[in-house]
Parts: structure tokens; sequence; C-alpha cells
């Protein structure tokens, strides 16, 4: 398949092979590339035997390089922000930054905003978030390259914080995991580092299924087919709900792909480690960007958006969310939508999603605690908010596939914009609880599924408290009581 690219054409015989564009090709292929890098980098560069200067360098210059085989002399950008940014730190100052810097990408405005909060904000000025994360001192540029630009996060993330990444380059991660573990942080304890295979052989064949069904399934099951007229017309509405759904649930595996993916290459290098289960087992998901079961399962929209994406839900908590003076979470989703990019299906989908947020934040608020108390009745009510979370995420993404303004508002006039107006009148007959900023009233997103299914969920995600980017404050353990970064 020809396609232009800036990248290398170098894989343009496979790309004609498997029928794929060049640039798929090429950043699988360079994914690829980069897991096996990753074993190399942990195996033979690992920071018991060699410096952090020389992990620093191998894991920069490999990361440019695959950008630039990627996308040519595009991959410019990397160096050119990065540089730009850190000549604003040295020479303007942090504290003029972290403002302009919003612009530009996660890891530049993430670490803006942790040099700004360790640097010039007072510590009783701090959420527990912020006082864990805040950077003391300026980055070196080489620290701040390898940062931005190394070969485990340069092509799909995810985002993780510049002292979690300084930690797991200069060793120290296991060490602090381990002390805070046991509880005896001022301890340190002599281990062997714990072997990320078993979750890189699980989140590789993960990749795989989602691969094979984005290859089989997602393509006999367009997105765009939500607004055929010979579709409308010819399918009954629970037919035409049962396709908005299937669609939309069909579209995510490409994105459970490439986040797994990303996650399994830190993971083989060694980065990724949060410590031990309950059962001793090790944790390998303290970077990790979703949690598929809860996705497919959620029973609220806030649960879905909790384990959506996770580090840029965590981004805008942190960046936006925490720090907005008004409508944190008008300015949250906005901000969502420019950072995904210009088109105006992204602006769609997050102006919609803002009213679902409110009108279901409302809804919990007034209805459910007349449905907790049994547990059949808790059991229908979870069925039932898991078909409503589904068709209204359905809904409201169509706009984020289709992207164009036409398509989308087609969409939505097919739908008679049903699920704004029903957003609208809740919020207008309901009384939205409004809490004290930076404070939520407890919510549990475990729903009353069978016992066995939801063992399964737990298990595989243990810390099922979850962050969420715009309404949720939970108490943070620093991991690092005695790094002074």
């Amino acid at each position: 398949m020809a396609t232009s690219t800036t990248g290398s054409t170098l894989l343009q015989p496979l790309s004609n092979a498997v029928r794929l564009p060049i640039d798929q090709v090429n950043f699988v292929v360079c994914q690829l590339f980069a897991l096996l890098a990753a074993v190399w980098f942990r195996t033979y560069l690992h920071s018991s035997k060699t410096s952090s200067f020389i992990r620093h360098v191998v894991a920069t210059l490999l990361g440019l390089y695959l950008a630039l085989f990627c996308f040519g002399w595009y991959a410019l950008h990397f160096v050119v922000q990065s540089g730009i940014s850190y000549y604003i730190m040295i020479i303007i100052g942090v504290e003029n930054m972290h403002n302009p810097m919003m612009i530009i990408t996660q890891k530049i405005t993430s670490l803006a905003y942790e040099i700004h909060d360790g640097m010039f904000r007072k510590e009783e000025e701090l959420t527990p978030s912020q006082r864990c994360l805040a950077v003391r001192r300026m980055p070196s540029l080489l620290e701040y390259l390898s940062y931005n630009c190394n070969f485990m996060g340069i092509l799909a993330g995810p985002l993780c914080s510049y002292k979690d990444y300084i930690t797991f380059i200069e060793g120290r991660s296991y060490q602090l995991t381990q002390s805070e573990a046991n509880g005896k942080e001022d301890v340190k304890y002599e281990q062997r580092d714990p072997s990320p295979n078993i979750a890189v052989t699980q989140k590789l064949l993960i990749c795989g299924l989602s691969l094979l069904f984005h290859m089989t399934v997602t393509k006999t099951l367009p997105v765009e087919y939500n607004i055929d007229d010979n579709f409308r017309a010819t399918v009954s509405l629970p037919m035409r709900i049962i396709y908005l759904y299937v669609s939309l649930m069909a579209a995510r595996p490409k994105y459970y792909f490439a986040w797994t993916l990303a996650d399994a290459i830190n993971n083989a290098a060694g980065f990724g480690f949060r410590g031990y289960d309950k059962n001793g087992a090790s944790r390998w998901d303290l970077i990790s960007n979703l949690r598929i079961q809860h996705i497919e399962f959620s029973t609220s929209f806030k649960m879905f958006l909790d384990n959506w994406n996770i580090q840029t839900a965590l981004w805008l908590k942190r960046v936006c969310y925490e720090r907005a003076s008004f409508s944190p979470t008008i300015q949250t989703f906005v901000l969502s939508a420019i950072w995904h990019g210009v088109y105006p299906g992204y602006y769609l989908t997050f102006l919609t999603g803002v009213l679902m947020t409110l009108a279901a934040r409302a809804i919990r608020n007034n209805i459910r605690h007349y449905f907790v108390d049994s547990p059949i009745v808790k059991l229908c009510y979870d069925v039932i908010t898991w078909i409503a979370t589904q068709v209204a995420i359905s809904y409201t993404v169509v706009p984020f596939v289709l992207l164009s303004v036409k398509p989308s508002f087609l969409f939505y006039s097919y739908w008679y914009f049903c699920l704004h107006i029903a957003c609208i009148l809740v919020l207008l007959i309901l009384p939205l609880k409004r809490t004290q900023k930076g404070s939520i009233e407890h919510e549990s997103i475990k729903p009353s599924w069978p016992k066995k299914l939801e063992e399964n969920i737990l298990e595989q995600n243990s810390y099922s408290t979850t962050n969420n980017s715009f309404s949720q404050k939970r108490e943070i353990t620093c991991r690092y009581p005695s790094l002074k970064q």
C-alpha cells in the first residue's frame, strides 16, 4: 500500500504485503525493536552495571533514532520543542514557564508544574500528590532530553512523572518500593530486581489478541455505518443501538494494542514496577494506561474515564483540574480537546462529555443510594447502569472517530440530540451536589457482577481506587520520602 511518508521507506515491501500504510508499519516495527532494545537495556545496561549518564545517553539516542526512522525530518520537532522549553527554564526562569508550556506536550507541562511546585511554592500550598511529585532542583540537559526522548516512550508513551523516570534510571525504584511495602521506609533492603517477564508476556498476549481483533472484526464494523442513510432507514431502533455499541467497542482494540505494547516495552526495560500485591506478586502497572476489564464493564461514565487513557487523565487532573480557579470540569474537558488536536470532532466529543459527566454525577448522587441495600436490587441497578453507560459512551465518542463537523452533526441529528437533551433536563431537574474543591464523596467502582468476575477484576487491579481526572482526591503516600530530586 503506497502512501506518502516523511519517515523511512525501507519497509515499503512489508507495507505492500500486509496492505497497511507505511507509517503504521514503521510504528509497529519500531515498537517491536524498542521491546527488544528494552530487554537489552535492562540486561546489559542495568543500573548496577553502568552509570546513570550512560543509561541517559543510550535511552535518548535510541529514542531519537526511532523518531527519525518513523517521522524523518519531522523528528526535529522533538528536539526543537524540548530545546526551547529547556532554554525557557534556564534563561527566563521556571516561574515564568508553567503557563506557556501548556500548549506543548504532557511531559514538558508536567515537569514544568512539578518544578514550579518544588521551587516556587510553599509546602503548605501543595496537595499530597503535588508534594510527592515536586522537583526541587533543575534537571540537567541530558536528564531532560532523556526524560522526553527516551526510546521506551518516544513513540507511544505512556506519560510518567519525572521523579519516577529518574528513580528508574538511577536504579532506586526497587529498593524504595520494597522499603515501602514492608512499612519501614528508613530501611534499605538488598534484593534481586523483580522480573518483568510474566507481566511483559501477558501484555504481549493482549497486544496480539487486540491486533488480531482489529485486523479482522473491526474492519467489518465501521463506525461510519451509523450515519449511512440506508442503514438508518432499514434497521430498527434496537438494532441501531446495538450496532452503535458494537461498532464503538470494536474501535477500541487498536488503542489497547498501542498502549499495552508501550507499557510492555517500558516493563521489559525494568520501568513500571509498582510494588507487591497482598499475595506477594510483583505489580508492573505503575504507568499502565488502561484497564480493559474495567472499561468494558464500566457501570458509570466516571468509571470508564478512570480506566481509559489513565496517564492522560492524571495529567489533566494535575495540570488543570487541581489548579483551575473556576469550572474545573469544563476547563479540563476543553484542555483535553485542545491537546488531542484540531479536528472539530474532538471538541464535540469533549463538550458532550461535559454534559454526560455532570448529568451522570447528578443522577448518581440523587438515586444510587436507593439501590445499594439489597444485593439483587443492586445487581439489577448495575446491569441497567452498565447498559446506559456503554450507550452513552458510544454516543459521546462517535465524533471523535468521525472527526469532521458534518458527519458528526449528521449522527447526532439522526438521534435527535436525544442524550444531549436528556442531560440538560437532568441538570435542570436534579440538584447537582457540589463538593468542596479538591474533595469527592466516596464512590465505589465495583459493580455487582457475578462474584468470580469481580474477583478477577480486583485481582488484576488490586489498587482499584482509581484516579479521577475531574473530581477525585485521594490520600497519596509519597513513595520517595527521602528523595530530594
